[in-house]
């Protein structure tokens, strides 16, 4: 199973659960180019991988980075965060 293969081509965000367990899960994420994950709280720590494309980070703490293929951040737990397709991007959630 490929990534890519399981969002919509046209939905601007999309989350798909790919993984779960007693232990955490793993979510796929597709943002179409300049679309953005609103923000939002995580309840536990996460890891956020960028599998494909280009994405920029940004939280309430005055935090921001730019993930590109291969790039990963950990994002910290009751901290308001957002993202910003620069380019089509898949990233992959793991909490």
């Amino acid at each position: 199973m490929n990534v890519q293969s399981i969002h919509p081509k046209d939905k601007a965000v999309s989350a798909i659960s790919i993984f779960k367990s007693d232990a955490g899960n793993a979510t796929a994420i597709q943002l179409l180019k300049f679309e953005t994950l609103k923000e939002h709280i995580t309840n536990t720590p996460a890891l956020l991988v960028c599998v494909m494309g280009e994405v920029i980070f940004e939280n309430e703490k005055g935090d921001k980075s730019t993930l590109k293929t291969g790039d990963f951040i950990c994002i910290e737990k009751d901290i308001k965060h957002w993202l910003l397709a620069v380019l089509e991007s898949q990233l992959i959630l793991i909490k």
